[in-house]
């Protein structure tokens, strides 16, 4: 690499992102340094820019993002079964696959998970660990922007395998953003009966049922709870899935699930946040409420090979492609647009 320096968008608190330059990263044993060519928005970004929501992985000021997908550009020569010029993606975390929680097959609570972060921007460096467990080819008829969706399909995969979606479910999804999208376009492939789609946005409702829901219902105009219950005979969803992340659609979920069901409370809410839950419901419904956080590396696998053989096609979710230095536009976007759900920030 002759180049020293890159651009990197650089988050420093609420709203406040600067395009600036950075030494590019030098590479350390086992390491691989790619080229971005792709990242994709993600909620988590939205909340931090939002509301300077930093977990104890994220430390400002720094380089942000985390759903990407390039080309390597350099790697440690010890490496021997990647090369120059490869299209990849990487995870955005690696287990260490020796502590408790890796033991019992928990590899998304690793007690030692590394972290990658630092997506918006020219070049990324791929920790030695992560090159191991979590790096994986990109074939070749598979966009850069639809392989960066690879994260947050993983996350859902790992979500909807922990709910136990089954065969001729009716599941209802609160939230018709990208994650609860992916959710959508997931359950319809495991063959569930129906799928009712709840959101507060007329717009993200329509572009619902383009891409498979069977009902839609905007919580703004009707009472969600009592057209789900219409909608089942008065019983409930089999499966209700959360993907907003607000206590009160948290406690919504439990309002429309059917005796025995499943709640998968999958949006992350504010810090500190809490519901209230009635214990009739868990005693005598006998209604499981769950919580899924982040994926595994086998899930990161499955989900690259249901976008390669468009089993689960992401190519719709991406509503726009924007320059880098667009990030902030991009955002604001986000926020403000009824039709916007992935935005691919190109370098």
């Amino acid at each position: 690499m002759h180049e020293t320096s890159m651009k990197a968008v650089m988050l420093y608190g609420v709203k406040n992102l600067k395009i600036e330059k950075v030494p590019i990263p030098r590479l350390e044993q086992n390491e691989v340094l790619v080229k971005i060519r792709a990242a994709t928005t993600c909620g988590t970004d939205l909340k931090i820019f939002q509301r300077g929501y930093v977990s104890q992985v994220i430390k400002l000021p720094t380089i942000f993002g985390h759903e990407w997908a390039g080309e390597i550009v350099d790697l440690d020569p010890n490496i021997n079964w990647l090369e120059k010029g490869m299209r990849i993606r990487a995870g955005n975390s690696a287990p260490c696959l020796r502590c408790r929680m890796c033991e019992k097959g928990k590899f998304n609570l690793c007690e030692n998970m590394i972290w990658l972060w630092g997506a918006y921007a020219e070049y990324i460096k791929v920790p030695a660990r992560m090159v191991r467990v979590n790096l994986q080819r990109i074939p070749a008829h598979v966009s850069y922007e639809e392989a960066a969706l690879t994260e947050p399909l993983a996350c859902v995969l790992h979500g909807v395998e922990e709910a136990n979606v089954k065969l001729g479910d009716t599941v209802a999804i609160i939230g018709a953003g990208p994650i609860g999208l992916l959710h959508l376009l997931t359950v319809k492939r495991l063959g569930v009966e129906r799928v009712l789609m709840i959101d507060l946005v007329e717009e993200r409702l329509e572009f619902a049922q383009e891409l498979g829901a069977d009902e839609t219902i905007n919580g703004r105009n009707e009472d969600a709870v009592k057209r789900v219950k219409e909608l089942t005979n008065g019983y409930g969803a089999d499966v209700v899935i959360e993907a907003v992340g607000l206590p009160s659609t948290w406690e919504q979920a439990l309002r429309i699930v059917r005796k025995g069901g499943t709640v998968l409370e999958f949006g992350g809410c504010p810090p500190g946040s809490e519901i209230r839950i009635s214990t009739d419901l868990l005693h005598y419904g006998e209604v499981t409420v769950l919580g899924t956080f982040h994926t595994t590396p086998i899930h990161f696998r499955k989900a690259l090979q249901l976008i390669a053989s468009r089993t689960v096609d992401v190519k719709p979710l991406i509503t726009r492609k924007m320059r880098l230095e667009q990030l902030q536009e991009a955002f604001e976007l986000l926020t403000t647009s009824k039709r916007e759900i992935k935005i691919a920030i190109i370098p």
